[in-house]
């Protein structure tokens, strides 16, 4: 995939002066468009619980979304079948672009001449669209009668655009007041919510609260929350990543200096 994918970065460079003529014919002002950034995760230390064994989180899900995912295919799961959950109202899908691309694409474009900030945004999102760098980043879902909520994190295509990441958030740690009625309540919930998280998944094998593949905090994980779930595959992403980082740089449009 690394292979074809620099190909066609290159072959798509060699077009640039084609794509530049289209950045007046593309609306991108319904999308919403960021920059990758950094994670916000970190990879600790993890180690297995005395007696415990590896645990095969690849083969877990939240809501039927498992690492490794096509954006394709997660996409047909909410969007076009009726399922608990639903895209939330507004941006929904958010579009990224790998930063480093992304200022390759800025100093491509200031070469043409191009300053104005508008006009300068719209031929990096139009160039950076019709090369394949542009992709869905994160997928919003919501189920409104409960309050819970999913963001699923996808790589770029440099690595399929697949997930690498799905974090679920409900309710349970939230109160109305500070009333012993209450706090019992909320109690109940929390207690609710973790006989479901063991139910479906056993019990974490590190810690209380964690479900590890290996010792190698960027292998496949999940860790559970007061009311949240955090399954994670930070070595995909930190894989694609370095991908991004080292194709850009090979491919960044330099003056031809002649000496």
């Amino acid at each position: 995939m690394r292979i074809k994918f620099g190909i066609f970065v290159i072959c798509c460079l060699t077009f640039s002066m084609a794509a530049m003529a289209a950045t007046d014919e593309m609306d991108f002002s319904n999308f919403a468009i960021t920059e990758t950034g950094d994670a916000d995760l970190n990879a600790g230390a993890v180690t297995l619980n005395a007696g415990a064994q590896p645990i095969t989180v690849n083969n877990f899900d939240i809501a039927g979304i498992m690492l490794g995912m096509s954006f394709d295919d997660v996409e047909t799961l909410f969007f076009k079948a009726k399922g608990l959950y639903s895209p939330r109202e507004k941006d929904s899908i958010i579009y990224s672009i790998q930063k480093e691309w992304k200022y390759n694409l800025d100093y491509e474009c200031r070469q043409q001449g191009i300053v104005v900030p508008a006009e300068l945004e719209q031929c990096v999102n139009t160039l950076a669209k019709n090369r394949g760098l542009m992709y869905a980043s994160e997928l919003h879902l919501e189920r409104e009668n409960t309050g819970e909520t999913i963001v699923v994190y996808f790589t770029s295509n440099a690595d399929d655009n697949v997930v690498w990441r799905v974090l679920y958030n409900n309710d349970v740690n939230e109160i109305e007041g500070d009333h012993e009625k209450f706090a019992d309540q909320r109690e109940k919930k929390i207690l609710a919510f973790w006989q479901a998280v063991l139910d479906k998944y056993g019990a974490p094998n590190s810690g209380t609260d964690k479900w590890i593949s290996t010792s190698n905090a960027y292998d496949p994980m999940m860790t559970a929350y007061y009311g949240s779930l955090d399954l994670v595959d930070m070595g995909r992403y930190t894989s694609d990543i370095a991908e991004n980082i080292r194709a850009a740089r090979e491919n960044f449009q330099a003056k031809p200096y002649a000496f």
